[in-house]
């Protein structure tokens, strides 16, 4: 089996083979993949961090060996903390955005396969247990980033992406989707009881979770709808202000942060 990193700030994972395909997800730098097939110019893959699966471009694909990928499934790496950071080395310069891996950094280097890189910016510690108020000072670093279906950066992101890449940086790996995230955490039965950190979800009227968001102070929620925006929630759900009327519909929400 074959083994990669996206080393391109992000990559588009698509549901399909074909740049006609839906983007489904994104590999952000530093994430570690298994390869699972190929297809003419195409590559199957699942992240090696949440196991989503769908199908990348080969020329956006960069091989580690197997030993490299073991190596890099044993640790718990620091994310980048700057909204937009750059990591150095011979080839040249990348951007990155928030919520980057930075493989086996030491403070300056990290190491991506066997390229040796520099990056000079803020990054998160994974040995320290972040809080609540860490936890918001993230999320609020996506305000009014664009909504974009798969996406997982400042420059377009969508719920549940959004979500997952908070906690990420703050040393909590989650699901991919918001109907896989509910499974992480304990139920909080009250929306007067739910705490800054906490993470709500929302349901159609088939049931299905649909959307997820983190809830702020207040009883406000930060969440990816049209942008990252801000917005009353109480038992019924989240109210748009601007329209003055519900858009999504409470279902439950967790506490991940014991």
């Amino acid at each position: 089996m074959n083994f990669g990193i996206c080393k391109l700030s992000l990559v588009p994972v698509r549901r399909e083979p074909s740049d006609k395909s839906e983007q489904i997800s994104q590999l952000v730098f530093g994430e570690c993949y298994e390869v699972l097939q190929t297809q003419e110019k195409w590559l199957q893959v699942r992240n090696a961090l949440d196991d989503y699966e769908g199908w990348i471009d080969l020329k956006q694909h960069f091989t580690v060996t197997e030993a490299y990928f073991q190596e890099w499934l044993d640790v718990k790496h620091p994310r980048s903390m700057d909204l937009i950071q750059t990591v150095s080395g011979p080839d040249g310069v990348t951007p990155i955005g928030l919520g980057s891996v930075l493989p086996f950094f030491d403070g300056i280097n990290l190491r991506v396969g066997e390229e040796r890189l520099v990056y000079n910016g803020r990054a998160s510690n994974p040995a320290l247990p972040y809080r609540e108020n860490f936890l918001q000072k993230i999320a609020l670093q996506f305000l009014k980033a664009p909504y974009v279906w798969g996406g997982k950066s400042v420059f377009g992101i969508d719920c549940s992406g959004f979500v997952q890449q908070v906690y990420g940086v703050c040393g909590h790996q989650l699901r991919r989707d918001a109907y896989q995230q509910v499974v992480h955490g304990h139920e909080v039965h009250f929306v007067s009881q739910a705490r800054p950190g906490d993470v709500a979800f929302f349901d159609n009227d088939e049931g299905r979770i649909i959307h997820v968001g983190i809830v702020l102070e207040d009883q406000k929620i930060i969440h990816a709808s049209g942008e990252v925006r801000i917005d009353p929630l109480d038992h019924h759900g989240i109210y748009h202000r601007e329209r003055k009327r519900y858009s999504h519909k409470l279902r439950i929400i967790k506490r991940i942060l014991s």
